[in-house]
């Protein structure tokens, strides 16, 4: 009897302590379980095959058949470039309408949660950046269905096709005009932009509108002890933080915009401002590093600040994902395949500019606008663009999605008010 009870009060004691550590966990919300999907998306996702109901083994021509069925896949996307797809993809698939909608970061998120909770299903696929919402908002609510087209799945580690297919890799990084500063960049620390001979001459796009900037923003202040230690080493001395500013972080955006930082709407007349010739005390431009590529299309003089401490560049993921009760999921499917590009594209293929024509374009495919310093496929198997080996050289810092979730709304407030000032 004795051995009966101590075997008893063993395990009433296990059963008590898992049952106070579930609920220790779900307080503090490490167990944020997806909720299981409503009966009007179970049936989509099992006639989609998507989900829980995706085949072991996909017929990928029974796909590309019940597409062009379908007739047409509509995009909401953040990046314009994708509207450079719709020729070369209905060349190669005719019969499949390449509808894309050009919305930004923001918007591709706000519009997708709008319908969708007004009951309508409109979009077929959604890429955009904004890791946080995208996660959090989206993909953990059932708005987006993560799908990877079996072709591509031992193409790509899983880090960047879990919890959410990452389409494309890009980073925010610091230009300056090269006719400008001949000698290089005039920066090493990132505390310079910081000083006054640089009031009014840095620019960046608004992070209040525009994801990626956001991102990028938040990404700085998520290291403070990294930025602190940076300061140190420029100044000899520990930094000293303003009223009301938590961290170093913080403290280097309340003084960036104290130096009246110069911000813009379109990103593309930021790299304008520090990289066009011939202008007299050009901008520095805090942008997305792909406008590197507007030197060889618009003659710009960009360079990008490669050594920089103690950061140089700051990486965000583009997501691709289909999109809730997507009118045509099969349709959705081949875009999503076509924007990773061909399967015969491998490390060994002979690339040359222009990306987007000839033999180039037809092994990158989807990838063809997206193929330069800027940015990277997330396939293991993709040789590097013309100039691409800046990219590996430079220090990065990557976006945290559960910090942007968490912090966003603070740092929206804190970029609010010391703008005001």
């Amino acid at each position: 009897m004795e051995i009966h009870m101590k075997n008893f009060n063993q395990f009433f004691c296990k059963l008590f302590c898992s049952m106070f550590l579930l609920v220790f966990f779900l307080s503090l919300g490490f167990l944020n379980a997806k909720p299981a999907p409503p009966p009007e998306m179970e049936a989509w996702l099992k006639k989609a095959e998507l989900g829980a109901y995706e085949p072991k083994k996909e017929n990928w021509d029974d796909i590309v058949k019940k597409a062009k069925e379908e007739g047409e896949v509509i995009v909401y996307t953040s990046s314009g470039r994708i509207q450079k797809l719709v020729k070369p993809f209905q060349k190669l698939y005719p019969g499949i309408k390449l509808t894309v909608h050009d919305l930004g970061s923001t918007k591709s998120v706000q519009k997708t949660k709008r319908e969708q909770q007004a009951g309508i299903y409109n979009a077929d696929v959604v890429t955009t950046g904004n890791s946080g919402q995208v996660i959090h908002e989206m993909l953990n609510k059932n708005l987006l269905v993560n799908y990877v087209p079996d072709h591509f799945k031992s193409r790509i580690p899983r880090e960047y096709r879990e919890p959410l297919l990452i389409r494309v890799n890009e980073a925010v990084v610091f230009f300056y005009n090269m006719e400008e500063f001949s000698k290089g960049s005039p920066v090493t620390n990132i505390w310079e932009f910081t000083e006054s001979r640089f009031k009014g001459r840095v620019g960046m796009k608004n992070p209040l509108s525009s994801g990626s900037t956001f991102m990028a923003v938040m990404t700085l202040i998520q290291h403070p002890e990294e930025m602190a230690a940076a300061y140190k080493r420029y100044k000899g001395l520990d930094i000293k933080l303003s009223d009301g500013v938590p961290n170093a972080g913080y403290e280097f955006w309340a003084r960036m915009l104290k130096n009246d930082i110069v911000i813009f709407k379109s990103g593309s007349k930021l790299a304008a401002a520090s990289g066009k010739k011939g202008q007299k005390k050009p901008l520095l431009a805090f942008a997305n590093m792909t406008y590197i590529a507007r030197n060889d299309s618009k003659g710009f003089v960009n360079a990008i600040v490669k050594e920089l401490d103690p950061v140089a560049k700051l990486l965000y993921p583009t997501f691709t994902a289909i999109a809730r009760q997507a009118p045509h999921p099969n349709a959705a499917k081949v875009f999503t395949a076509y924007v990773l590009g061909s399967t015969k594209l491998n490390k060994k293929s002979k690339l040359s500019k222009p990306y987007t024509k000839g033999s180039s374009s037809d092994l990158l495919l989807g990838l063809a606008p997206y193929f330069d310093p800027g940015t990277r496929s997330p396939r293991n198997d993709v040789p590097s663009p013309q100039g691409g080996e800046i990219w590996d050289e430079m220090k990065e810092w990557h976006v945290d999605a559960d910090f942007m979730w968490k912090q966003g709304a603070k740092i929206r407030d804190f970029w609010i008010l010391h703008s005001s000032m």
